[in-house]
């Protein structure tokens, strides 16, 4: 097969704190170098990216040396735990910004959706957004109007096509954004995890027109998700990302199984108010932050299969005319779901103002292993999903002392679960 994508030697540094580089002197050096085709003085020298550790230099590696080539039709998943360098990748690929040292050569045209809003005008309305972006992908105005009453179908978003998009919620965007970038006729399709933004209808819908777009019309796509069951299900190679750099590339069952040998990296609380933006934010509710804790309060990595732990989260809901409540996913180590919980209807509140709500997860709710948990908040009444971050906790439960089992068995317990029923036992007299 043709070559659809060839990276070689592909880097991306930055620099840690202010914008530039920080003084005349070395932008004065930086420009001198350039003019006499000199490499750049301050990129040959930089920490790796591991953000669990405090930088030695001003300036970071986000991607060193990345090299791989990717055939036409090929659908790839590139996996990594986060700040791997997955979407700077995706970034450079989709040439919305440029690399420091390497080169990229793709053949044909990009379609790319990255965030929310990607390529959108927000004063235009969606029908004239639709148009722009085929315009900007090479395609005539024919062509987009014999796609347009398909892109608009898929969508869902019929009875605002003529309303600006700066009106939309953020669901509506990422629904219109993939409907545009599935649709158009571009040879590579480029997606990040921004369908987390979407309800878990319009997720599954978008994972099957991209199994189409990849195994039905031969086109390249290139998918990063957090979602290995969907990454396993959808791809025939993977990419595994590890602090900037590029780890293994191969089939995709090969590379899933060296991501899950790489050191499981525990994610356990998250405060979204001490970061730039509110990341995970609606028209109807902000999250604003979470942790798993011990019954003090203490935030823990991990924790005892007979332990009681807390799962603690924080959000702000703004609009009165709907309720917003928090719900939790669990699933096992490859994503397997095994079930979820949903509060009583205390938690569904209309008012607006700033929420906590405390899930309770008592001793031998789960088997010993590793457990990802997901946070989703839901509109009531109704099942529209406004936010769902997968996984948002990665723990893991253990068993340090086998004298607190009530039977003599000391092997291992199958099963996701280990709850304890109560049973009673009654000799029958004949």
């Amino acid at each position: 097969m043709p070559l659809a994508i060839k990276v070689e030697n592909l880097s991306k540094q930055y620099r840690l704190g202010q914008i530039g580089t920080g003084t005349l002197s070395h932008d004065l050096n930086r420009f001198w170098a350039s003019i006499r085709g000199k490499e750049d003085p301050y990129a040959q020298v930089g920490s790796a990216n591991d953000r669990t550790q405090k930088a030695d230099s001003d300036y970071v590696w986000a991607l060193k040396d990345i090299n791989f080539e990717i055939e036409q039709g090929d659908a790839v998943g590139i996996i990594g735990r986060n700040g791997a360098g997955k979407s700077t990748l995706l970034k450079i690929l989709s040439r919305t910004t440029l690399p420091t040292t390497g080169s990229v050569k793709m053949k044909g045209r990009i379609a790319s959706l990255l965030e929310v809003g990607t390529g959108f005008h927000p004063e235009m309305t969606g029908r004239e957004n639709i148009y722009q972006n085929g315009a900007i992908l090479g395609m005539t105005r024919h062509e987009i109007t014999r796609k347009f009453d398909e892109i608009v179908d898929f969508s869902g978003c019929e009875a605002y096509i003529d309303t600006p998009v700066k009106r939309y919620s953020s669901g509506m965007y990422v629904r219109l954004a993939f409907a545009v970038a599935a649709h158009l006729e571009s040879e590579i399709l480029i997606v990040d995890e921004v369908l987390a933004v979407g309800d878990a209808e319009f997720q599954k819908k978008c994972l099957g027109k991209m199994n189409d777009v990849a195994k039905g019309e031969g086109r390249t796509v290139l998918f990063v998700s957090h979602n290995i069951a969907a990454v396993k299900s959808l791809c025939n190679k993977g990419i595994v990302m590890f602090n900037g750099s590029s780890v293994f590339y191969g089939e995709i069952i090969k590379s899933i199984d060296y991501y899950s040998g790489l050191k499981t990296e525990f994610l356990t609380s998250r405060d979204f108010e001490k970061e730039e933006t509110l990341k995970y934010s609606t028209d109807f509710v902000d999250f604003l932050a979470y942790k798993l804790c011990d019954s003090a309060g203490k935030i823990i990595d991990t924790f005892c299969i007979y332990d009681e732990v807390n799962v603690d989260i924080s959000y702000r809901i703004k609009d009165n005319k709907f309720g917003v409540y928090p719900n939790l996913h669990f699933f096992d180590r490859d994503d397997n779901y095994l079930f979820v919980a949903c509060a009583a209807d205390q938690i569904v509140k209309k008012k607006s103002g700033l929420y906590s709500a405390q899930f309770v997860l008592p001793p031998y709710m789960l088997n010993v292993g590793l457990v990802k948990i997901g946070i989703a908040f839901t509109i009531y009444p109704g099942t529209d999903v406004q936010i769902f971050i997968n996984p948002a906790i990665i723990t893991e439960v253990y068993e340090n002392d086998l004298s607190y089992r009530s039977y003599p068995y000391t092997g291992t317990i199958p099963g996701y679960t280990r709850i304890n029923l109560s049973c009673n036992i009654k000799e029958i007299v004949e």
